[in-house]
């Protein structure tokens, strides 16, 4: 049986929306619709929110989040030890974080791989000069 904390979080995924009004970058809140893309409850994307934000700050101070601080984290959103795990495997799964060394931080995976699909996209099926992306 593999515990919760030891699933593989390979993948996760998000939901892509075509339509321009809908973008991300046009939201009041971009960090929540984020996490709404990802997560399908909306606690379970304040939640995800939070513990961003807290792995962001935490970061910015040079006191990164450690892994095993889970329970106080758990505790602070209100969460018990299997929803947290779950939470966190799906934010590592889209790249938005990462665990190394003991230590959550955020992660720029995310970005590349959406950046290689629609660049993927626009030129090897578009047939579009990458450059003009």
């Amino acid at each position: 049986m593999t515990l919760v904390k030891e699933a593989p979080r390979t993948s996760t995924t998000i939901i892509v929306r075509s339509e321009s009004n809908t973008r991300i970058s046009r939201s009041r809140d971009p960090y929540y619709n984020l996490m709404r893309r990802i997560f399908q409850e909306e606690r379970t994307a304040a939640r995800g929110q939070k513990f961003l934000i807290l792995v962001e700050e935490r970061q910015k101070n040079k006191d990164p989040v450690k892994t095993n601080e889970w329970k106080e984290i758990a505790e602070e959103l209100g969460v018990g030890k299997a929803s947290f795990y779950s939470m966190r495997n799906k934010l590592l799964g889209a790249g938005l974080i990462s665990n190394k060394n003991g230590e959550y931080r955020l992660s720029g995976q995310f970005s590349k791989d959406l950046k290689d699909m629609a660049e993927w996209w626009w030129s090897a099926v578009l047939k579009n000069d990458p450059e003009n992306l």
